[in-house]
């Protein structure tokens, strides 16, 4: 059916012919007059059905029905789960409200936070935010929520995946009871209508397809190869078949680049594309897959949901998700607007159990075509699939936030462990568990015993700071080095720091073998001479040995 039966605009029928479109998809035709008439609305679609359209076309037509006052305010907040989703629907709003006096911006974290507020403090009519950057302006006070008359979730299941609900929460508290609500989704859940339940009033339900089903126009095949020559298989399809543009998904962020670094060395021309690049690397990642600087790139499941790249032919799932939703996402970026795709499954023996589940959720087998050459062998055990601490299928720990917006549901690290944006968890600035080691000459005024000292102690004459205390306060490892990895037991109190790192006096590395030298033997406590020997006499102790004078018992 023609988009104009649905009672849009002439401004906005001119900007979707413009695009090329001109039947609507069943989810639009579904949501558009629903939208229009100011109801509440659940819809859930097949990815790369249009769902963009089906709610940005109503609302720009709504907005623009009601002008603003004399100062813009935000009446239409778009929240998205990922930065790239966020900056396509924004993107769409733009393309599609080119001709209609409304003013969009969008809102995401891994970018300048003050560029954003200038936009803001000019007023807009349209805000697409990640929750967690949107909050970040609220605290700021750079946003005003008070005027929302139209609220979107786009992809509302992969926000509760990542953990968002407690920021969904506290940003629809600072909105107006009296608004206009619309989830959208790919996949439709129980919970999303439990969300739904709480946040809609008397919602129209849209379901245009069974729940999580892969699109029709995808064709799907599985190619069963042993783990080490996934990317041997994964380079000869691509020679063989003459492929310009495919997107590759893995499990995690090394080896997405581990992958594109060995598709380098193959001569195919590749990139990565996960949550540890900074946002302009991953615009340029993603700017040159689409423009064909390279043939590949390969992807955690940040790039799985909203990437819209135009006639995409080849996706293939280098390493299958372990949460069968995230395959149908991955296999969505192929298909869309009504032009066909292929998916392509590379799977060893370790992944039959994941296969068997996103069987079960596609309640369909999916093809098995082995490629001559590349048969596997039976004699190869299935091993278990490590994917780190609480991590799910895209490498990342559940409630975190992609591409730097943060989930709110994460349950606490110990404070050893340092949070996923980067910052130390600020707990205690004084002892913690785990590890212990002195602290510097700045913290060094506690009572504390300084535990396990070096068990060599330094040499006749090097005698400690003078303003330093030999009773140091303990704080662990991980607090001094600012890492994000769990501290290890220290031994002797002597790692290297950047604190000591140019010092041509070293303390010696717990790991190296002490010089032999007139240093005691014995586990005494050795007797410490008042007057340094000669040959040490004019040699400057450096304060990072401050506190350090006496082995603790």
């Amino acid at each position: 059916m023609s988009f104009s039966t649905l009672g849009l605009s002439a401004e906005l029928l001119r900007a979707v012919s413009e695009k090329g479109y001109t039947q609507a998809t069943p989810i639009q035709l579904k949501a558009i007059p629903v939208i229009l008439e100011g109801q509440d609305v659940l819809a859930g679609a097949q990815t790369g059905t249009g769902k963009t359209a089906g709610f940005t076309l109503p609302l720009l037509q709504r907005l623009n029905a009601m002008p603003h006052g004399a100062h813009r305010a935000i009446r239409c907040l778009i929240l998205t789960p990922t930065r790239e989703l966020a900056a396509q629907v924004e993107e769409s709003v733009r393309t599609y409200g080119k001709y209609v006096p409304l003013k969009s911006t969008v809102v995401f974290g891994g970018v300048g936070f003050n560029p954003q507020a200038d936009k803001l403090r000019h007023g807009v009519d349209i805000l697409v935010a990640t929750p967690g950057r949107l909050l970040d302006h609220v605290s700021q006070r750079t946003v005003d929520l008070s005027h929302v008359e139209i609220l979107v979730l786009d992809e509302a299941d992969r926000m509760l995946d990542m953990g968002f609900i407690r920021d969904i929460r506290k940003i629809l508290a600072l909105l107006p009871k009296n608004r206009q609500n619309l989830l959208f989704s790919a996949t439709f859940s129980d919970e999303i209508k439990q969300l739904a339940d709480g946040l809609l009033n008397a919602p129209v339900l849209i379901e245009v397809a069974r729940r999580n089903t892969a699109a029709e126009l995808v064709s799907q095949v599985v190619h069963p190869v042993d783990r080490a020559r996934k990317r041997e298989l994964l380079a000869h399809l691509i020679h063989t078949q003459g492929w310009k543009q495919v997107l590759v998904f893995t499990r995690t962020k090394h080896g997405a680049n581990r992958l594109a670094e060995q598709l380098e060395d193959d001569g195919i021309s590749a990139t990565a594309i996960h949550g540890n690049k900074s946002q302009g690397a991953r615009t340029k990642a993603l700017a040159d897959f689409k423009k064909g600087s390279v043939r590949v790139l390969a992807a955690t499941d940040i790039a799985a949901r909203g990437l819209d790249i135009d006639q995409l032919p080849h996706v293939v799932n280098y390493e299958l998700p372990n949460v069968p939703e995230d395959y149908v996402h991955r296999i969505g970026r192929t298909g869309r607007a009504g032009k066909e795709g292929e998916a392509l499954s590379l799977v060893c023996v370790d992944e039959r159990d994941f296969l068997r589940d996103i069987e079960r959720l596609l309640t369909r087998d999916i093809p098995k075509v082995v490629i001559p050459g590349f048969e596997p062998d039976p004699s190869i055990k299935a091993e278990p699939i490590l994917m780190g601490r609480g991590q799910r299928g895209g490498g990342r720990p559940q409630g975190s936030r992609p591409g730097g917006d943060r989930g709110r549901s994460q349950k606490p690290r110990s404070p050893s462990h340092a949070r996923a944006d980067g910052q130390r968890t600020h707990s205690s600035s004084h002892a913690r568990d785990g590890a212990q080691r002195p602290h510097s000459q700045s913290h060094a005024h506690s009572g504390a015993q300084r535990p396990h000292s070096n068990p060599h102690p330094r040499a006749v004459g090097q005698h400690p700071h003078p303003h330093s205390n030999s009773h140091s306060q303990p704080r662990s490892a991980a607090e001094d080095h600012g890492n994000s990895h769990a501290s290890r037991p220290e031994v002797d109190g002597n790692r290297r720091t950047s604190e000591n790192t140019g010092n041509q006096q070293r303390r010696l590395d717990r790991y190296e073998t002490p010089p032999r030298s007139h240093q005691p033997t014995t586990h005494s406590k050795p007797t410490v001479t008042t007057k340094p020997a000669r040959h040490h006499a004019k040699r400057e102790v450096p304060a990072l040995f401050e506190g350090g004078g006496k082995r603790g018992d």
